[in-house]
């Protein structure tokens, strides 16, 4: 099988999520079944393994339907997508492509890093559900992250493809001596965007109620997102990072109390899988997803009462609580690895190419 993954959907610098899948999933299909790898910048190998790859264009670039007419040069059986836009227009080979979740149906502010007509196509894309049938259906076999999204995409009847649920997971933090104890410093990280579904405000309100915990918020943030919140609750204790390296989050997940997060939506929940993986407690939104990451490990509450997060954090002081999920957090943790998902994607696009070649060889006879 001659298989192709597109990875224009990396990021440059640092990952975002879906960066981080198409990096974590190559490079363990790679141990696995030769590849090559699509980029549309050079610098996008800098956070790609070591491996074939073929320069093409850009995901957002005019070409884009017709970028199957550079991707058939390679003579691909499989691609796979980690994204559902990629041009399929001319393609000869079986596709897979990817739909992460169905976040911005309700909450439509695109992304601000793209570029402003990718927004305004994003927010119109949105308002319906029939764009969404129309990318999917040009795949062979569709492949979502949780078993969450999987879900949606069948209530919405999305796509009339086969669904196949292949796991986001996390990258290998360092893992502090274990058993874990409870820190001697009552510290809270959150690890996400300032987009308005992820309900950072929920967070900062309760840190304010909580004067003996310090938290502390680690993506990039703008001067304006800074002053909003730090007004929202002048009493907190907010400590704003403005982006960390990999080394400066382990150490802060390993020295946390907890790692909280109030989304009201998600495609699946890295931070909670990376955390866990180091034995750090979450205490989350009490939201689907997020019951599937955080299983019995997590402790949940209402994303819109700061006190009902107050109440969860309470509950990590009842004695061997925190130890306790500690432990549990680590068990949960180990169901999501990338050697696994690797495999499970492996298994579907071998399937998914030879049910490929069976439809063609009943044509030519």
């Amino acid at each position: 099988m001659r298989l192709v993954v597109d990875c224009r959907y990396t990021r440059i610098g640092q990952h975002d999520g879906i960066s981080r899948f198409t990096a974590g999933i190559v490079g363990e299909l790679a141990k696995r079944q030769p590849l090559t790898m699509l980029i549309s910048d050079r610098r996008q190998l800098e956070l790609l393994p070591d491996l074939p790859w073929q320069l093409v264009t850009g995901p957002t670039s005019p070409r884009e339907p017709f970028v199957a007419r550079q991707v058939r040069k390679l003579r691909p059986d499989v691609v796979f997508s980690p994204m559902q836009t990629m041009g399929s227009w001319g393609r000869d080979y079986a596709l897979l492509l990817t739909l992460h979740d169905l976040i911005y149906y309700e909450n439509r502010t695109p992304p601000r890093d793209l570029p402003a007509p990718v927004r305004l196509l994003w927010r119109l894309y949105h308002l319906a559900w029939w764009p969404q049938r129309v990318l999917l259906n040009r795949a062979d076999a569709v492949v979502t992250v949780s078993e969450t999204t999987a879900g949606l995409i069948r209530e919405h009847r999305l796509t009339s493809r086969p669904v196949e649920v292949v796991p986001n997971a996390a990258d290998d933090l360092p893992v502090p001596p274990l058993p874990r104890a409870r820190p001697s410093r009552n510290s809270l990280v959150y690890m996400g965007s300032y987009m308005p579904y992820k309900n950072v405000d929920t967070l900062v309100r309760a840190a304010a109620l909580l004067p003996d915990h310090e938290l502390h918020l680690l993506s990039r943030i703008s001067r304006d997102e800074r002053a909003r919140l730090t007004r929202l609750a002048p009493d907190a204790r907010l400590t704003f990072h403005d982006g960390v390296t990999d080394a400066e989050y382990a150490d802060l997940l390993a020295g946390a109390t907890a790692l909280v997060h109030a989304s009201r939506a998600e495609g699946f929940g890295i931070p909670l899988v990376e955390a866990m993986r180091v034995g750090t407690p979450v205490v989350v939104s009490d939201i689907p997803i997020f019951r599937e990451i955080g299983g019995d490990a997590a402790l949940y509450f209402d994303a819109d009462d700061p006190r009902a997060l107050v109440a969860a954090l309470g509950r990590l002081e009842q004695d061997g609580e925190w130890e306790r999920r500690s432990d549990a957090s680590l068990t949960q943790a180990s169901r999501f690895t990338w050697a696994s998902s690797a495999e499970r994607l492996l298994e579907l696009l071998r399937r998914t190419g030879a049910e490929r070649d069976t439809r063609r060889g009943r044509r030519r006879r």
